[in-house]
């Protein structure tokens, strides 16, 4: 049976019509689904129940559930989230002393190539539907409260998956997790991660959900990206900067470059150089990454003479740069390293 969570609102209005009963019944449904995050037709008690067996009929709701959770010790819990055809992502749920923070999946697998990324070593499966990325929301939510003793407070889309290759579902998934009628969250603490595609860099821009943007950028020199990004070489950085030129003259919204800094590969002077004159072009900030090794040997973290290198001389340049730290490694949680491996 079809997910009634498949239909707008507009949709319930006109099967709810033709049931015979009066319009409102679409928006105390739509609350049970959206607001509520309710999985079951049975439990929707402001229905009466010949009302719910008649919607069971035709219609049911195929929520995610977890497979396998994991805790690290610095208090990281990677979810294995199982969906309704059995197939698996992953979702994290970062915690810091002020907030928790939701890693959520967009894909099953990836059909992008870095080369240091565990998920893009996947197979592409199929893009996650809208239902299936709120769930994971909803999920990381409650165990904030239930863990950590308070809700949510930011949503990243840095797991599995490419964001903008399944853009229709996420950016409806995001107006489902911010509208006061679905989960009531400030679009402002949810950021949208892209390797990099210009033409939905510039159409997240026109859409107007107020998210914040990171580019996951790695090098500003074109050969060397292309390398660790090999399927970059269909979007030069040219394209790409004028793309997020487009995005902070439409959004007023700050670019993120997230970028690790590996031994050997990046960890030279031309590249920082390279790095602070890409940055000069656009109203941006840079996280340097520090990075989680998949096991094959070609990436290392690079030491701390190259990291504090990049910070010295980003600062000096004018350009504001954190170092976001490593949480969840120890059970393959931390930023690329999903690939629904489990750590005994």
């Amino acid at each position: 049976m079809k997910d009634i969570r498949t239909l707008s609102l507009d949709q319930l209005k006109d099967y709810f019509v033709s049931l015979g009963e009066k319009p409102f019944r679409a928006k105390q449904v739509y609350d049970w689904l959206w607001s509520k995050n309710l999985h079951s037709i049975e439990e929707m008690t402001n229905l009466s129940k010949q009302l719910r067996d008649r919607i069971s009929e035709e219609y049911t709701i195929n929520p995610v559930s977890v497979d396998l959770l994991q805790k690290s010790s610095d208090g990281t819990i990677k979810n294995g989230v199982k969906l309704h055809d059995g197939l698996l992502v992953e979702s994290v749920l970062i915690p810091t002393e002020t907030r928790t923070t939701a890693c959520v999946s967009s894909q099953v697998g990836c059909s992008l190539n870095c080369e240091f990324c565990a998920t893009a070593r996947l197979k592409r499966m199929r893009n996650l539907e809208v239902a299936e990325i709120v769930d994971q929301v909803a999920l990381i939510d409650s165990q904030s409260k239930m863990y950590f003793d308070r809700p949510l407070t930011n949503i990243v889309f840095m797991g599995m998956g490419e964001p903008m290759m399944n853009y229709k579902n996420v950016v409806e998934a995001i107006r489902k997790i911010t509208q006061p009628e679905g989960l009531g969250m400030s679009p402002r603490r949810i950021t949208v991660s892209t390797s990099g595609i210009p033409k939905m860099i510039k159409m997240l821009a026109d859409d107007e959900l107020r998210v914040k943007l990171a580019l996951s950028l790695h090098s500003a020199i074109e050969s060397k990206r292309n390398e660790i990004m090999p399927f970059s070489d269909k979007f030069p950085l040219t394209d790409i900067m004028e793309a997020l030129q487009y995005w902070y003259k439409k959004t007023g919204s700050v670019i993120t470059f997230e970028y690790c800094v590996w031994k050997g590969i990046n960890d030279g002077d031309e590249d920082i150089k390279a790095l602070i004159k890409y940055c000069k072009q656009v109203p941006s900030k840079v996280n340097l990454i520090q990075y989680n090794p998949i096991g094959d040997g070609k990436y290392d973290q690079c030491n701390k003479q190259a990291e504090e290198n990049y910070v010295r001389q980003l600062e000096n340049a004018g350009i504001t740069v954190m170092i976001r730290k490593s949480r969840g490694g120890d059970i393959d949680a931390a930023c690329g390293q999903l690939a629904n491996k489990t750590v005994d």
